[in-house]
C-alpha cells in the first residue's frame, strides 16, 4: 500500500500492519506521534537524549506491535506509557551512572557509559532477539549462546554437549539466516533515526549499522579477557570480551560480572600493537556488572598483540584486572 494510502488509516489499523512486520506503516506512525513522544520527553531530558528516547520508544512500537490490543484503548496513551517507562528508565540511569573525573591521558574513544550507548545496547538486543525468534531451535540455542552468554565456538560446543563442528555449523547456518532478517529491521532502526534531525543521529546509525552487521558476520573474532589465576567457573567470573573483524575498523567491547570500580574511578582499557601499549579509554559497568560499547579507529582494523583492562589511576598496563593473552601469575 502507497504512502498516501496509509496514510489514512486510523492508528489502530496501522498497528494492525505493523504487527504484521509492515515497516511502511511504522513510519507513518512515527511522523504521526514522534513531535507528541520527543516533547514529552524533552521535559525531562536534554535534546540529545529526548532524541533518543523518541528512537528507542518507536523501537518497542515496533516489536511489542503484536501484543497492542485496541480494544483496551487508542493507541496515543499505550505510547506515552511506553514512552514515561523509557524517561523513568533513563533518570534511573543517569542518578547511578558514577562522575568521571579528569583524564589526563589522551583517549582514542570516549567509553563512558552515555545514553547513546544504552540505546545501541537495547537495540541491539531487540534487533538480535527479534530476529532469532525465527530460526530452528539448534541454531537459535547455539546462537543465544554466543551473542548473549558471549561463549566461544568450543564453550558452545561444550555447553551444548555436540562436537565443535557440529556448534560451528549451526552457529554458521544461523547466522546466514539471521543476516537476512536483521537487514530487515536494521532498517527500520535507521528510517526511524534518519527522521530524528541532526547530524549526531546520522553519525548514530551509521556506526551502529556498522556494529551489527560485523558482529553478525561469520568472520567476527572474539578475545576473552581474563582474571589471572583463572576463576573456578569461567562462565560466572568477570570477563571482557573484544569483538572484531579482520580488516575492519569497528570494535565492540562487552564487560561482563564485573564488580563497581572503587569511588571516583573507573575502568580503563589497553590495547597493545607494534609492542607499544597505548590507553584508548575508560568505561564503567552498570549496576548488573556490564557494559557494552562501539569503538572505532582505523588501528582496530588489526589484530590487536594484547588487551587489557586496568584501574583508571593505572600508569600502564599493570596490575591488570583482566587480560588477553591471559597473564600468569608471578
Amino acid at each position: 500500500m502507497s504512502e498516501p494510502l496509509l496514510a489514512q488509516l486510523s492508528d489502530e489499523a496501522l498497528m494492525g500492519r505493523v504487527a504484521a512486520g509492515d515497516a511502511e506503516a511504522l513510519q507513518v506512525l512515527h511522523q504521526r506521534h514522534a513531535p507528541m513522544v520527543f516533547h514529552r520527553a524533552r521535559r525531562s531530558l536534554d535534546r540529545s537524549a529526548a532524541e533518543e528516547i523518541t528512537q528507542e520508544a518507536f523501537l518497542a512500537l515496533w516489536t511489542k506491535a503484536p501484543t497492542y490490543d485496541p480494544a483496551r484503548g487508542p493507541l496515543r496513551p499505550w505510547l506515552l506509557q511506553i514512552t514515561h517507562h523509557l524517561i523513568a528508565n533513563e533518570l534511573r540511569a543517569r542518578s547511578r551512572r558514577p562522575q568521571a573525573g579528569p583524564d589526563l591521558v589522551e583517549d582514542l574513544s570516549d567509553l563512558s557509559a552515555s545514553p547513546e550507548e544504552e540505546v545501541w545496547r537495547e537495540y541491539r538486543r531487540t534487533a538480535i532477539r527479534e530476529a532469532l525468534r525465527v530460526l530452528p531451535p539448534s541454531q537459535r540455542q547455539a546462537l543465544s549462546l554466543a551473542f548473549f552468554d558471549e561463549l566461544s565456538h568450543e564453550e558452545v560446543a561444550h555447553r551444548l554437549r555436540v562436537p565443535l563442528g557440529t556448534a560451528k555449523t549451526r552457529i554458521r547456518a544461523g547466522l546466514q539466516k539471521l543476516n537476512a532478517r536483521l537487514a530487515v529491521l536494521v532498517a527500520v532502526g535507521l528510517g526511524l533515526l534518519l527522521a530524528v534531525p541532526g547530524a549526531f543521529a546520522l553519525r548514530r546509525a551509521g556506526r551502529q549499522d556498522r556494529a551489527l552487521r560485523m558482529l553478525t558476520s561469520s568472520h567476527a573474532k572474539v578475545l576473552r579477557m581474563e582474571p589471572s589465576p583463572p576463576a573456578a567457573d569461567p562462565e560466572q567470573a568477570l570477563h571482557a570480551a573484544w569483538r572484531s573483524e579482520p580488516g575492519n575498523s569497528t570494535v565492540v567491547l562487552t564487560l561482563a560480572h564485573f564488580p563497581p570500580a572503587p569511588a571516583g574511578h573507573r575502568y580503563a582499557v589497553w590495547m597493545a600493537q607494534d609492542g607499544a601499549w597505548r590507553r584508548i579509554g575508560t568505561l564503567a559497568p552498570d549496576a548488573d556488572g556490564r557494559a557494552r560499547v562501539i569503538l572505532e579507529d582505523p588501528r582496530f582494523a588489526r589484530a590487536p598483540e594484547g588487551l587489557c583492562l586496568t584501574r583508571d589511576d593505572a600508569k600502564g598496563p599493570e596490575p591488570a584486572v583482566v587480560a588477553w593473552p591471559r597473564r600468569d601469575p608471578r
